[in-house]
């Protein structure tokens, strides 16, 4: 029996402090292989992700959209078959990925949310700002195309054949909520499971300033709006 070739991909941004632990913790049984993404770091992150075994490839532009497509474009020259995007500052529990691809694996769904809110949070990890984001934005999609999700957090799975069905485009903070629009408009199966959430290691880009909380959040709500005028 020919199982799915399970394909891991971390985007990365100076993130020396807590990458080892988190390349280290990773459930080595379930990955074929693990991709970083280094998105201009200018510390260790990459030579420290290369000495733990990941493959390494490097993406100039800054955004977390435009390193998840560079991991694409390298998973897919691995063969992958499932993909699994966490974060490389140690806020997702890689002890959380098995249930995250379980229902994947067992072919009952095709992408699936690991939900911070419902799932447990260790307190500081999310801020105010992130809580209510996540609800307006999920409300939104639930509204605007009846599909419910909780949460639009950074750990989940998706088969690949449907990931390059959705032809992500987004480059920057929109791309969460992208890839939740696309599998809702295009009626993907899609499943939450609760996952475990801690203080990230080191100061976030994005909730860790106001002008990172603000320009991410408009970016999801302009994302939001563009697809609604699509419809």
């Amino acid at each position: 029996m020919n199982l799915p070739r399970v394909v891991a991909i971390m985007p990365a941004l100076n993130e020396e402090a807590a990458i080892g632990n988190v390349l280290r913790s990773l459930p080595a049984t379930l990955l074929h292989a693990v991709v970083v993404v280094d998105n201009g770091s200018t510390d260790a992150t990459a030579a420290i992700a290369a000495h733990h075994g990941a493959t390494v490839v490097h993406e100039p532009e800054r955004g977390y959209g435009a390193a998840c497509l560079r991991g694409i474009a390298e998973a897919e020259r691995q063969g992958a078959d499932v993909i699994v995007f966490l974060d490389a500052d140690g806020a997702d529990d890689p002890a959380d990925i098995a249930a995250v691809l379980q229902p994947v694996l067992d072919g009952t769904a095709d992408m699936v949310i690991g939900s911070r809110l419902a799932g447990s949070r260790q307190r500081g990890s999310l801020t105010p700002p992130q809580v209510f984001g996540n609800w307006l934005a999920t409300a939104l999609i639930r509204l605007l195309w009846n599909v419910r999700f909780t949460d639009l957090g950074p750990l989940r799975a998706i088969r690949a054949q449907t990931l390059a069905a959705m032809d992500m485009q987004d480059r920057n903070f929109g791309w969460t909520v992208e890839m939740q629009i696309k599998a809702a408009k295009m009626r993907t199966r899609c499943c939450e499971v609760p996952v475990h959430y801690r203080r990230r290691i080191g100061t976030s880009k994005i909730s860790g300033t106001v002008r990172g909380t603000v320009m991410a959040g408009s970016i999801i709500l302009s994302t939001i709006a563009r697809y609604a005028l699509r419809r």
